[in-house]
């Protein structure tokens, strides 16, 4: 069972990716973009044809 810290983490960083990343993502018009944080979480966004913005975001926990 996870801890309230690692539940908070993972919550964190996909609230930071899909908030603070997506706004940085369209305000620079990007097409793509990838990015880890050092410690495990890792996320890709990509535009795609129809102009939505692709999310996919991973984050590793270690015991």
């Amino acid at each position: 069972m996870k801890t309230l810290e690692e539940q908070n983490k993972k919550v964190n960083w996909a609230g930071f990716v899909e908030t603070t990343i997506v706004n940085f993502f369209q305000e620079n018009e990007l097409e793509k973009l990838s990015l880890e944080d050092g410690k495990g979480n890792k996320a890709k966004l990509s535009k795609q044809k129809d102009n939505v913005i692709k999310v996919e975001y991973t984050s590793t926990t270690t015991l």
